[in-house]
């Protein structure tokens, strides 16, 4: 599982003129399966979204895609974890230790 953490590195007019591309870019990985979770941070100078992926490559070419990133107006930070413990209704994502 990856926690995808943006920070805006332009002023939120710029940001905003994003938004919509983003958030429909945001919205298909939803509904592809890929995020669980989004949104902004408080305060608003970035979001967090919370994905899966197949390795750590492919978030990253997913990412590069992202309207914010085109239109340069945010920074990624990807941070992979092993997912040992969740809430019952995120149990199939639950990783299992090497034995």
């Amino acid at each position: 599982m990856f926690v995808l953490e943006l920070t805006y590195t332009a002023p939120l007019d710029r940001v905003d003129a994003l938004s919509a591309d983003h958030l429909a870019w945001v919205d298909a990985h939803f509904a592809a399966g890929t995020f669980l979770a989004s949104g902004r941070k408080k305060p608003r100078d970035g979001g967090v979204i919370l994905a899966v992926g197949d390795d750590r490559e492919s978030v990253e070419s997913l990412v590069a895609a992202d309207p914010f990133v085109v239109g340069g107006v945010c920074a990624y930070r990807i941070t992979e974890f092993a997912v040992g413990r969740t809430a019952p209704g995120l149990a199939r994502y639950r990783e299992q230790p090497p034995q």
